[in-house]
């Protein structure tokens, strides 16, 4: 029976990706051997990695525009102290839209001032925070884009004199923007690039070399930039497979195209949602996001029997995150329309039966 992966990091791949990806397990590049034994300074590797960067900058429309991409380890979670430690010198803002966007507050205070210049967590972070002004003597502003665990998304950005800083990892290369307005982004592969163990950082380079502190070298952006994400041994099989993925997307027609697809997955799910009187959604209309739908059931005697359904129907990974409960439906790029189809089929056939 297919499976039908909502799961909500780590995520659905494109199948191609994961053929390309466990071929090369056995047999990079007919070397004989692995690519998970051979060095991360030979040719072939190298050129993976610098086509995995060149690859970011070309779907995010950077090239050419003084950023550099970069790999790290770490997860996002590492960049929640990377960015202070390499940007914050007296002063920074933070949009406070959720539990990651919390963490990374908790590591820059470990740096310097900071500001929220506004929150949701008075509704349960269930919208996002809008007509809030931004301070001009802030270093910079952290924003997250989308919060996977409540369903919010921000669909357009503030504007300010200070640098940008947003944390995409739930729904990098999923939609156009204009990635010109923000000075870093960063991103943990696991949700539309690959498995976890590397993470994206796009950042413009203008914006480095200000603070008066000593940065550990490991955690130096300007050092990983001249040591093209090679300081210490990448992670050699999450960036071939973010590699392997941005491929794909390209060859799909790029951002464009899957931002078209993307839409229509989140209108079917949130349609259904909106008129099946069995369900509720969480977030507001208007910031819902379209990777991560969040809803519950309206009457909580219908678990078991929808739970059981979804597990007939090959439904994986629908249950939401451990500190919210109810259902979170994940709609990472690689995930199929067909997919969204089978759980909407299920959740119609819950009411009908009702």
């Amino acid at each position: 029976m297919k499976k039908h992966n909502f799961s909500a990091g780590p995520c659905i791949l494109p199948q191609e990706v994961m053929m390309k990806a466990s071929e090369a397990v056995l047999d990079f590049n007919g070397s004989g051997l692995s690519l998970i034994e051979i060095s991360h300074r030979s040719k072939d590797f190298v050129a993976v990695m610098e086509n995995a960067r060149s690859l970011a900058l070309d779907h995010l429309g950077l090239k050419g525009k003084g950023y550099q991409a970069l790999f790290l380890h770490g997860g996002a979670s590492m960049q929640f102290l990377m960015v202070a430690y390499n940007l914050l010198e007296k002063k920074a803002g933070y949009l406070n839209t959720g539990t990651w966007s919390n963490n990374a507050i908790k590591e820059a205070k470990l740096f310097g001032d900071v500001v929220e210049v506004a929150s949701s967590k008075d509704k349960g972070y269930n919208y996002i925070p809008k007509d809030f002004s931004v301070p001009n003597d802030l270093d910079y502003l952290h924003i997250t884009s989308n919060n996977t665990i409540y369903g919010t998304q921000m669909k357009s950005f503030p504007k300010g004199n200070v640098p940008l800083i947003c944390d995409m990892s739930s729904d990098i290369f999923s939609r156009q923007l204009d990635f010109s307005q923000f000075d870093l982004i960063y991103a943990g592969a696991q949700k539309n690039m690959g498995p976890a163990g590397t993470t994206l950082v796009v950042v413009k380079e203008d914006i480095l070399g200000k603070v008066t502190r000593k940065i550990p070298s490991i955690l130096n952006y300007q050092l990983q930039i001249e040591k093209e994400s090679m300081f210490n041994t990448p992670a050699v099989f999450p960036i071939y497979v973010s590699m392997l993925t941005l491929e794909w997307l390209q060859n799909i027609g790029g951002i464009p195209a899957i931002e078209k697809i993307n839409n229509k997955k989140a209108q079917l799910l949130y349609s259904e949602i909106d008129l099946n009187p069995m369900f509720k959604g969480y977030a507001k209309k208007e910031d819902r996001s379209i990777m991560n739908a969040t809803f519950n059931l309206t009457e909580n005697k219908l678990k078991e029997e929808f739970e059981g359904m979804c597990k007939e129907g090959g439904i994986n990974g629908l249950n939401g995150h451990r500190s919210v409960g109810g259902y979170r439906a994940s709609m990472y790029n690689a995930l199929s329309l067909e997919s969204v189809g089978v759980l909407v089929d299920i959740m119609s056939e819950l009411e009908r039966k009702g």
